[in-house]
């Protein structure tokens, strides 16, 4: 059974529509590129997953769960978000701590995915006021894999990381697709795409224009990188319908 599935999801504010009946599925184990121009609607198909906004039409499923006022899906899911806000009074291990108390989680502060990896360990005493925006991120990277999540979502997560932190992460997300968890990630770097993605859905108008893999983009178009593959997909108007589910 697909990990996520949306169902002719929209959303509108207003009298414009972010979101247009969008149909996808997202299965166990394979990590999903979300591209696209600003203002396509990669944001708002992110808050309406982690039900931070609610579709105005349509449905979205999230490990069979229908996602709506009930939160509990949630405790499935990691996020780390391109914009971190943390309480600025707080230490870091006190937001770990924190976080442990919510989730039910019995794990020593400086234990779990990545915290000794990007040196957050280091870091405990660290009020998140005083933090630089990569030693933030570095923390949004271990609270989102810290619980086993069964859904990852990352947005544009590599950025203010330096390259060698990037490098940790990406290789956690390689790691964590073996356990079936589903990935979901942002991203304007190219080569990003070209190194993660098992299928890439790019969204423009807030509708999704195709839905594939690197290897049937390329094929589709005749190009042998994804840089002038995607260009070319929208410049001679190639659409694949998402299998109607």
């Amino acid at each position: 059974m697909a990990r996520v599935i949306f169902e002719k999801t929209g959303k509108r504010y207003g009298k414009l529509w972010a979101l247009r009946d969008l149909s996808a599925r997202f299965e166990p184990g394979e990590t999903v590129s979300v591209i696209g121009p600003n203002g396509s609607g990669k944001t708002t198909l992110i808050k309406c997953m982690l039900g931070l906004v609610h579709a105005t039409t349509g449905t979205i499923r999230v490990n069979g769960q229908v996602v709506g006022n009930d939160p509990a899906y949630r405790h499935q899911m990691g996020h780390m978000p391109q914009i971190s806000r943390f309480p600025n009074e707080l230490k870091i291990g006190q937001l770990i701590d924190l976080m442990d108390d919510i989730r039910g989680n019995d794990m020593q502060r400086s234990e779990g995915p990545l915290i000794r990896e990007l040196g957050v360990d280091r870091m405990l005493d660290k009020r998140l006021g005083t933090l630089s925006g990569g030693q933030r991120q570095k923390v949004s990277a271990v609270l989102a894999f810290r619980y086993a999540p069964t859904v990852l979502v990352l947005d544009e997560p590599t950025a203010g990381l330096d390259p060698l932190s990037s490098e940790i992460l990406l290789s956690a997300v390689r790691e964590i697709k073996r356990t079936g968890c589903t990935v979901l990630i942002t991203s304007h770097l190219m080569e990003e795409v070209e190194a993660m993605a098992d299928r890439i859905a790019y969204l423009q108008d807030g509708g999704l224009q195709f839905l594939l893999s690197p290897e049937e983009i390329l094929e589709a178009t005749g190009q042998t990188r994804l840089s002038r593959a995607i260009p070319a997909m929208l410049a001679n108007n190639v659409k694949r319908h998402v299998e109607s589910l």
